[in-house]
This record gives C-alpha cells, sequence and structure tokens, in this order.
C-alpha cells in the first residue's frame, strides 16, 4: 500500500484520538493494560501540537488517516521525544508506523535534534523490538535526562516497572543536506499612530508578540553561488520574495560565492498583519549567517534586515518587543503567559492602502509601558478602517468577539483573541465558522528561530 505523509490539520484532532484509542486496544491482557486504557490523549494538547507542526499523518489509498506520530519538543539536551504513535490495528504490519517513525526522525535531524527519545513497552512486539530495528537503543532510565519523562509517566499512572526508555542519535545534516527552521508569527497587542513625519513616513507604537506557530524555511546549501526557490507564497515571485531576497542581500554583503536553495512552507496567510514575509527573511539571514559561516553579529544582521522591512529586525533580534519610531526601534518586553486563537478571515488586507486612509488616526497620544501593562492601551488604529472596508473581516471579529475582547493585529486582516487557558482556546477555535481558519498559539518570548539556532550550532 502506498504510504502518504502529510503534516496533520486540527480538522484531523478527532480522527487520531481515535486511532490511539482504537490503538490501544491491542495492550487488553498485558499488566500495562489498566493503565493504557485509563489514560487518552487530550485534545487540546494535540491540536496545540497541530498548529506548532509536530503532528504527522499517514493516509490510505482514499486520504483517510490511519495512522499518526507526534513529537515532544518540551524535551532538554537537544533531544526531542516521541509523545505518541499509533496505526489503526487494521493497518498494522504494512510498514505505516515504519514510515511514520522514519519521517519523524528525518525532520528532527534537519531541525537540529541531535536524538530522539521515547518510552514504551518492553515485551511488546510493536513496542521496545520495533524501536530497537529502526536505530533504537535501551538507556539508563535513571539518567538526569529522562527524569522529566519518568515523572509524566507517574502522573499518567503508568508502572515504571514495565516500562523503559529508548534513544536514537541523529547525525547532524551535512553541507549540501536540508536544514529546517521556524519562522513564527507575531501579533501586534496594540498598534498606535502617534504622528506623521515630513518624509511621510508614520510614527507608530506597539508590542510584538512572538507565537510558536508560523511557516517553516528549509534551506540546503549550493556550491555554485545560485540562490533558488523552490516553493512559496501563492502568487509572489520569486524576485519579490523576501526569503529570496534575504539571501541575496547577506550574499552580497558577505561577498561570497556560496548558494542556497529555498524551501519555504507557508502557514501563515499573506496579507494577514502576522508578519510572514519578514519572519521568513529573517529566518533566512539568522539561518544561512550560520551556515555560510559568516559571523555577523545580531546588530549586523538587524541592519540588513531593516533594508528588506520594518519587521525584519524583531524577528531576527527574536524577543517580544516595545516598538516605537517608524517601526526601527525596539526594546524587549517581557508579558506574561498567554494562549491566542488566531482567526484568518481569509480576507488579504494591503497595508499601503490603509496608511493613506483619510480616516485613519494619525495623532494618537503617547502610551506607555505601564498603560499597556494595565490593559488600558489595546487598541489598533488600523481597526476602524480595517471593519468599514473589508466585510468578512468584520464578521470574523464579531464571531471572535463572542467569546472576549477580539484584536486586529497589525494591519490585519488576521484578527485574536487571548486567553489563560490552553483548553479554552482550543474549545474555541474548534468551533470556528468554515468560512474562516483558526489556529491556536502560545505567545513566546524568546522566538523559536533561536532556540533552533542554539540546537544548529550544537551540531555544528
Amino acid at each position: 500500500m502506498p504510504i502518504q505523509i502529510e503534516r496533520a490539520q486540527p480538522s484531523h484532532v478527532d480522527a487520531l484520538c481515535a486511532i490511539e484509542r482504537k490503538a490501544v486496544q491491542l495492550f487488553r491482557g498485558h499488566p500495562a493494560w489498566p493503565d493504557y486504557a485509563a489514560v487518552s490523549i487530550p485534545p487540546e494538547l494535540l491540536r496545540q501540537a497541530i498548529d506548532r507542526g509536530l503532528v504527522w499523518v499517514a493516509f490510505d489509498e482514499s486520504a483517510e488517516p490511519v495512522g499518526f506520530v507526534w513529537l515532544d519538543a518540551e524535551l532538554a539536551d537537544g533531544a526531542i521525544g516521541v509523545a505518541e504513535i499509533d496505526v489503526l490495528p487494521e493497518h498494522g504490519r504494512r510498514g505505516i508506523g515504519a514510515a511514520l517513525l522514519e519521517h519523524s526522525c528525518a525532520w528532527a535531524r534537519e531541525a537540529g535534534y541531535r536524538r530522539m527519545d521515547l518510552g514504551t513497552l518492553a515485551d511488546v512486539p510493536w513496542n521496545a523490538p520495533f524501536y530497537a530495528r529502526h536505530g533504537f537503543a535501551v538507556v539508563d532510565k535513571d539518567d538526569p535526562a529522562f527524569a522529566h519523562a519518568r515523572q509524566r509517566d507517574r502522573e499518567h499512572g503508568f508502572a515504571d516497572h514495565l516500562r523503559v526508555f529508548m534513544s536514537r542519535t541523529l547525525s547532524a545534516p551535512a553541507r549540501g543536506e536540508w536544514t529546517a527552521w521556524p519562522a513564527p508569527a507575531k501579533l501586534n497587542l496594540f498598534l498606535r499612530i502617534t504622528g506623521r513625519r515630513a518624509d511621510g513616513y508614520h510614527e507608530l507604537q506597539t508590542v510584538f508578540r512572538l507565537l510558536d506557530w508560523g511557516d517553516e524555511v528549509r534551506l540546503r546549501l549550493r556550491e555554485d553561488g545560485e540562490i533558488r526557490r523552490l516553493s512559496g507564497a501563492n502568487g509572489v515571485s520569486a524576485q519579490d520574495d523576501l526569503a529570496v531576497r534575504a539571501a541575496q542581500l547577506l550574499q552580497q554583503h558577505a561577498g561570497g560565492s556560496a548558494g542556497v536553495d529555498i524551501d519555504v512552507g507557508k502557514r501563515i496567510p499573506m496579507g494577514g498583519g502576522l508578519g510572514g514575509g519578514s519572519s521568513d527573511a529573517a529566518t533566512v539571514l539568522v539561518a544561512l549567517n550560520h551556515l555560510w559561516r559568516l559571523g555577523l553579529d545580531e546588530d549586523a544582521l538587524a541592519g540588513l534586515g531593516g533594508q528588506l522591512g520594518a519587521d525584519v529586525p524583531v524577528f531576527v533580534r527574536g524577543r517580544s518587543a516595545w516598538g516605537e519610531g517608524i517601526g526601527d526601534q525596539f526594546g524587549p518586553i517581557r508579558l506574561p503567559r498567554r494562549h491566542y486563537v488566531v482567526l484568518d478571515p481569509r480576507e488579504p488586507v494591503p497595508t499601503a492602502a490603509l496608511f493613506q486612509a483619510p480616516e485613519l488616526t494619525r495623532n494618537a497620544p503617547r502610551a506607555t509601558i505601564s498603560s499597556f501593562a494595565s490593559g488600558e492601551t489595546a487598541e489598533n488604529a488600523f481597526l476602524p478602517v480595517v471593519r468599514a472596508r473589508y466585510p468578512r473581516v468584520a464578521e470574523a471579529l464579531d464571531w471572535l468577539g463572542g467569546f472576549g475582547t477580539a484584536r486586529l493585529s497589525g494591519s490585519g486582516g488576521c484578527v485574536f483573541l487571548e486567553l489563560r487557558s490552553l483548553a479554552r482556546a482550543c474549545a474555541v477555535a474548534d468551533r470556528c465558522p468554515s468560512a474562516f481558519r483558526a489556529h491556536v498559539a502560545r505567545g513566546m518570548d524568546v522566538s523559536p528561530l533561536h532556540d533552533a539556532l542554539v540546537r544548529q550550532c550544537g551540531r555544528s
């Protein structure tokens, strides 16, 4: 049977939970059965992992899910874990589990992880013996590296004496092989326009919040000096693609002859006010600075990013930030842990037209960090203009506003709701009308891109 493996979508959550419940029936009669039967996948955690791009699904000929693998990126020491891997019992012994496992190991290797860890049953043929055939070896579970995993086992009630921990070393990608890098989305938690300069540029104030959800940029070095885009945003030519322009700018600045293939997996909608193109460009700058071994510091990379777009430097620096000026002045800011429902109305909003709108408020009083922290400052100057001109965005704001204070990000058209609870965020997202697309994301003070850089540098 041909096996097709793709990244999971939020719409797959129920099907994957059903696969897990059917797969666990195979453990009936085993001493671990009472423990396994009593614990099921929390749908909200699976949904979060899907939005982070950490779940892959295997499909049969009829495009129905028949298996999946879910990775746990919360481990330390450059490791990633297998949180769950399940195949429908009626599709067992067809190589589906092996294909999912190898696919996830290949991605983890590209993403800079140095090993894959998991906990499993020692005496079940499709558990420890299966993993041993795929390069996993039993490790000392008293090693402090596995303390967190064992603690979670205890919380789930799994009998420690029945389980073993296994690990597989992942080699570093060789020069000329693909590497994978995150390009996170951002939200503007507020946005004021406080004036207009003589040169036509607007003075802004905003807070950038980075998310754990976004695009993925894959890079493969070339020795011929060519910069080639294999995929990118629909409707954007290669010469206009900020990811390509970032590579060209860095190549010109460094005066080198190295080239690169660029493959951008787009998930951030265009014209959504989430900074997708800017984030892709920043990821290319940061990643190629490492891969080409240029040694440029953060200030130099941010300076190059500023030549590509006002938001690029904040993605290069990779921290939540208080922004001022024309989008070129940043100061780090610590923000509380929050979850977000990000709604895509599927109606792109062109930024340039909004800045020219006569009804746009351009002389708002200056905000302070204390007024933002108190909740007094939360508005977006573009909101009235976007609401009046873009009916689908207005509909999205009205629908999401039924659950709390819905806000516009940047110049739109994506809207978002801030929540304290992941479960609540998932519950809202699950009710999203079919006309829109919902994502659940977690706010990050440090960019996933910087975490990836640490991993990749550790592999060099």
